[in-house]
């Protein structure tokens, strides 16, 4: 069988995006726009990856020569629909931890216009220790900062050169954070006015939600989609059809630059994205993980599976229109038919979306995602709810390991191993707390509870002051570990 580069001859444009991130996320969300901004919308543009970490995809890219198929599966007007696309917006991936050299000449190409993200919600986060000669710098927003510097003094300061940022982060005004990071770096590296200037007024840091189903290469279809389509392709890329794009710019909007109406991709651009955030991130974002975890503990797989199950689906269902969508402000009927096509989205047979793929930090994405509607919640309401804090719990039990397996910790699902990935300190903390020695489940539920829910640079506050927060999720870890992850969901 042919490989997908015997199959399609890449066009050679010029690279006008820098993005770092190399996922499944961002191959079928942002390239695949700008794959169709090249072919509908004279963008004429390409796009050069950066590994945020110093394990990544790069090679694996580099070596399809940056091309990969697109696979969108969905349905529509009851009709099953299927588009595979072949994307050719990427001129390669570039480790800086094996190559800074080639990472910070980037920042030397007059045709460079946009930085484009997506880091996890940990990601536009300050690193203390991060210097302006350090090859590469620990964090995300410290690597920008580097970036920026060598471009302004490269091209001296010329406006015309400035950047474009769009963060696609799950976290709130991702732009905003990402700018103030990069000018606390500056500040701190003793970086000249001119350049605290050309950031403020030649570049625009511009707050994004991003709005796409990527459950990411189909394992155990790949063999049988590589027949249809006629070629090998290791990088396959699943997702949704569904695709929505909010951009908040400051002042003015950039379609003139990234001609997304032209192309007739759904991108909107606005002044104000507070609605369409909230809307989306507790909603879709939060419903996944309000659920996915203890769906895992229970023997689910997918979140289809979660949909199917007479167990999950009716806790996720209560979770949103009983508790999520009552903790938020706006119009009830309208969140409430957002919430029913987020539930059709999930239960789109074509998408297999792995549980353990949503995992990954769910830490960051608690806090992002649930904490504030368990919170809002509680305000309004003056009660606990139920399914968010049992969440909670399970979220905790999910993180149950003591040994590691490179950088991940090692959980335990009826014997079966699996991968708990987050941030070296909350593994750290998690394992430490799973080591330690307990008379029984009730005493192991409340110093665990106790320890996590106190771990305020987790949460933005301590929430053991949240009036029965702790008790309440200490007892539900003692249940988890007692009668089990199924017999607790079905108690609640």
């Amino acid at each position: 069988m042919k490989t997908i580069m015997e199959t399609v001859q890449k066009p050679q444009r010029p690279v006008k995006v820098l993005q770092f991130g190399e996922g499944n996320f961002l191959r079928a969300f942002v390239d695949w726009i700008i794959d169709i901004l090249n072919e509908k919308g004279g963008f004429n543009g390409s796009v050069m990856m950066v590994q945020p970490l110093a394990n990544g995809m790069g090679d694996k890219i580099n070596g399809q020569n940056g091309l990969y198929t697109t696979v969108l599966r969905g349905v529509q007007n009851g009709k099953p629909v299927e588009e595979f696309r072949k994307i050719t917006s990427v001129a390669g991936c570039i480790n800086p931890y094996s190559d800074y050299d080639a990472f910070i000449a980037q920042a030397e190409n007059p045709d460079l216009r946009f930085i484009i993200s997506n880091t996890t919600e940990a990601g536009i986060a300050y690193h203390e220790g991060d210097k302006l000669d350090d090859k590469p710098q620990v964090s995300y927003p410290g690597k920008v900062a580097a970036f920026l510097y060598r471009r302004y003094k490269h091209f001296n300061g010329d406006a015309s050169k400035g950047i474009i940022a769009i963060p696609c982060e799950l976290i709130d005004k991702n732009g905003d954070n990402l700018k103030r990071i990069v000018l606390q770096y500056s500040n701190e590296w003793g970086l000249e006015k001119g350049f605290i200037d050309w950031l403020e007024n030649a570049c625009d840091f511009c707050n994004s939600l991003v709005d796409r189903i990527v459950p990411g290469y189909p394992r155990a279809e790949a063999d049988a989609i590589c027949e249809k389509i006629g070629y090998k392709d290791e990088l396959l890329d699943s997702a949704e059809i569904f695709l929505l794009w909010v951009i908040e710019c400051h002042g003015k909007t950039h379609e003139d630059e990234l001609p997304t109406a032209a192309a007739g991709v759904n991108v909107i651009w606005t002044d104000d994205m507070s609605f369409y955030r909230t809307r989306k991130v507790r909603i879709l974002n939060g419903a996944h993980t309000m659920s996915v975890l203890a769906a895992y503990q229970t023997g689910l797989n997918t979140v289809e599976e979660c949909i199917k199950s007479d167990l999950i689906f009716p806790m996720m269902k209560r979770g949103l229109f009983e508790e999520i969508i009552p903790s938020m402000d706006g119009d009830k009927k309208q969140l409430e038919e957002y919430a029913g096509d987020v539930l059709e989205r999930f239960a789109n047979p074509y998408i297999v979306h792995l549980l353990l793929s949503i995992s990954l930090n769910s830490v960051s994405k608690f806090k992002t995602r649930d904490l504030p509607s368990l919170l809002g919640y509680m305000k309004k309401n003056g009660k606990l709810p139920t399914v968010l804090t049992f969440s909670l719990a399970a979220l905790i039990s999910f993180y149950e390991g003591t040994e590691y397996e490179g950088t991940s910790l090692k959980g335990d699902r009826n014997g079966e191993k699996y991968l708990i990935s987050d941030s070296p300190e909350v593994l750290e903390k998690f394992a430490s707390l799973y080591k330690a020695s307990y008379k029984d489940a009730a005493e192991k539920g409340k110093a665990i509870a106790k320890a996590v829910l106190s771990e305020s640079a987790w949460w933005g506050e301590d929430l053991t002051a949240v009036a029965g927060l702790e008790d309440k999720v200490a007892s539900y870890l003692e249940s988890i570990w007692t009668k089990g992850m199924a017999e607790t969901i079905r108690s609640l």
